[in-house]
């Protein structure tokens, strides 16, 4: 398909809060890194497509499912106008203060936008998520979306030029909206203007910067210049290698979203960084940059990404005062959490990536290592696609069970997980009634905290620098 089969194509540059996926756990989490008084329009009482249309029979429910993902994508005549200069002052116009004493940047990561929270810091993501229709598509075609989604990735790379297009085609996330939408992870090789006239301006002299950077290697092929794709994500909690038909929850996986096959790959993928790591040139950019205005550059590199969730969990410990410390631990995950919400009540939080039984296994490993709390909310998100490796109730209930006194998973979560996510803002409510307790305790010096990440960074797969 050229661009003359398309619809006619309107001359304005589309919205931000059009173009970034709202099903993403990056603008959920973009949204909850400003305070509660700062926060704006109603992405947290978003419903995920995922979540909808609960109790219709399938194959009714994977149509209406289709549609509604389709609808909610980036449309076929707008790719060419997707303006990444004008996202990137979009996040910064989030960011309301007149100045921060640092700045995280980085990958997607609850723990990542819960320091931030800790030490006042703003929040600025290194890429963000675009989902266009895939007209005519199936979920297990992934060739196919591969071929369309290198057209559409050429289009916004036409555009900006100081971007990369990294594509991930994952039905263990998206189940049958793989066969609706393509998933186009827009990252910036430069540090977009928006971002150098916030640092300049608005990092307080000497203020620090802190890159996060998601490091784990996935198997991806290159295409054209600055694109690349990839099948599954380390997000989900599955390998690499599950994504086979020789893997029998695969098969089963694929039958339950409707796919009608799955190509045996020929091509020859090599192993990259996953699309939660951003652009590999935008990191010595951003040093460049803070150097330049005398700020401390500061690093955190992982590969496991539930390391990162406990060294930050163990930081909040140390740092909150006691009792307030050993009282309340928040076992948040994916789209599920309020930094500010936690911050408030003097909870600890520890945030789980994905609703895998790999990543609650994690949780229950650090809660085990760690002195008891009195209390553990525990909130799931559910990922709307049941697989084999969806850590189910009992497992989450597991991880609340090491709480000295009273574990509580929220009602609403277990009575529709594992099917329907619920609205990103439904954690501020239970967050909010988790506790009466308000402690809003001062701001940690972001010096401080690099200084016991860096006490804490022994751990496998996390490295403070």
């Amino acid at each position: 398909m050229t661009n003359s089969d398309l619809d006619p194509r309107p001359t304005s540059t589309p919205h931000a809060d059009r173009v970034v996926c709202a099903d993403s756990v990056g603008r959920a989490l973009l949204a909850m890194a400003v305070p509660p008084d700062q926060r704006r329009g109603d992405i947290l009482r978003h419903i995920p497509v995922l979540g909808r249309h609960g109790g219709i029979p399938e194959p009714r429910r994977r149509e209406l499912l289709a549609a509604d993902a389709a609808d909610q994508a980036v449309p076929l005549a707008q790719i060419d106008h997707i303006d990444a200069d004008a996202i990137a002052a979009w996040i910064v116009d989030h960011h309301r203060a007149s100045a921060y004493p640092a700045v995280v940047v980085g990958s997607a990561h609850g723990a990542a936008v819960h320091l931030a929270a800790a030490i006042g810091a703003a929040w600025l993501p290194t890429s963000f998520t675009v989902t266009a229709p895939w007209p005519g598509g199936d979920a297990g075609d992934w060739i196919s979306a591969m071929l369309w989604g290198s057209h559409l990735a050429e289009r916004i790379l036409a555009r900006n030029p100081a971007v990369s297009v990294r594509q991930t085609h994952d039905p263990v996330l998206r189940g049958p909206l793989c066969g609706a939408t393509v998933t186009l992870n827009v990252r910036w090789r430069a540090v977009p203007t928006a971002y150098q006239t916030f640092l300049a301006s608005r990092l307080t002299p000497g203020g620090s910067t802190v890159m996060v950077r998601d490091l784990r290697p996935w198997p991806a092929l290159n295409g054209l210049p600055g694109y690349s794709f990839q099948l599954g994500s380390p997000t989900s909690g599955w390998a690499a290698a599950d994504h086979t038909l020789q893997n029998r929850a695969f098969r089963r996986l694929l039958n339950g979203v409707g796919a009608v096959d799955w190509p045996v790959s020929g091509l020859a993928l090599r192993r990259q960084y996953a699309e939660t790591s951003g652009d590999p040139a935008f990191e010595p950019e951003l040093r460049r940059l803070a150097t330049g205005l005398g700020s401390p550059a500061h690093r955190v590199v992982y590969t496991d990404a539930q390391a990162l969730s406990a060294i930050v969990a163990d930081l909040y410990r140390a740092w909150l005062p006691a009792p307030s410390s050993g009282r309340h631990c928040a076992v948040v995950t994916g789209r599920l959490t309020d930094p500010w919400a936690v911050l408030d009540a003097g909870m600890v939080p520890y945030w789980c990536e994905s609703s895998s039984r790999s990543v609650t296994e994690a949780a229950e490993l650090w809660l085990a290592g760690s002195e008891p709390f009195d209390s553990i909310s525990v909130l799931p998100d559910p990922p709307g696609i049941a697989n084999d490796a969806t850590a189910s109730t009992r497992h989450w209930r597991g991880v609340g069970a090491f709480a000295h006194r009273k574990a509580q998973m929220d009602d609403l979560i277990a009575r529709h997980y594992p099917l329907l996510p619920p609205a990103a803002g439904h954690a501020t409510r239970h967050l909010d009634e988790a506790t009466g307790e308000r402690i809003q305790p001062a701001k940690l010096p972001a010096a401080e905290a690099v200084m016991r990440l860096k006490e804490c960074s022994g751990a496998p797969g996390l490295l403070v620098v």
